[in-house]
């Protein structure tokens, strides 16, 4: 199916295609070449400290492909947004269904890869602030640097970047910590 730039796009289209592709605003996404090892380590590694951290917390964690629907009707069968973040942390069961997850995770994080760095950054920056995500992590596997966002009065206020040798403090979750060097594969 090719696809229209200058149509907006929603989750029945998105259901009709193969790959892996994302809708922000309902614009397609195509989803690009597959990962790097530094970006799959650092998925790996935190999705393990996240499940350790979560595991009699009532919080699910998952990791992409996994598709988190936004809508502002909540018509969550047309909705114009489509994601696959790198992890997702959610705390209310009831969003979770079979197809993913309906509205805000409690926690998104997203590993920079060449071909994602500025929709992580700017398109998916500003939907998860405007859909009311509590944490948003930006990892960075070339500088080895963590941003934290946390939500505050309605935006995204940004609390600090842990770099390698620092200790992680989470904004929402003030008990978890992650130290920084951990996520990063070292080649020495």
């Amino acid at each position: 199916m090719k696809r229209e730039p200058s149509k907006p796009y929603s989750y029945q289209d998105y259901l009709q295609w193969e790959g892996r592709w994302e809708l922000i605003d309902g614009v397609a996404y195509h989803m690009g070449p597959s990962p790097t090892w530094e970006h799959q380590f650092a998925i790996v590694e935190l999705s393990f400290i996240l499940r350790s951290y979560f595991q009699n917390k009532h919080c699910y964690v998952a990791i992409a492909p996994f598709d988190v629907r936004f809508s502002s009707d909540d018509d969550y069968e047309h909705a114009p947004h489509v994601v696959q973040p790198d992890i997702s942390v959610i705390c209310h069961k009831h969003q979770l269904t079979k197809n993913g997850c309906l509205g805000a995770p409690t926690l998104v994080i997203e590993v920079l890869s060449p071909s994602t760095a500025l929709k992580d950054r700017n398109e998916k920056f500003k939907l998860y602030e405007k859909f009311a995500v509590q944490e948003y992590w930006i990892v960075d596997p070339v500088y080895q640097t963590i941003e934290v966002f946390g939500r505050e009065d309605s935006f995204f206020k940004k609390r600090e970047v842990f770099g390698k040798g620092q200790r992680l403090t989470s904004f929402v979750f003030p008990d978890l910590t992650v130290e920084a060097s951990s996520i990063f594969f070292q080649t020495e």
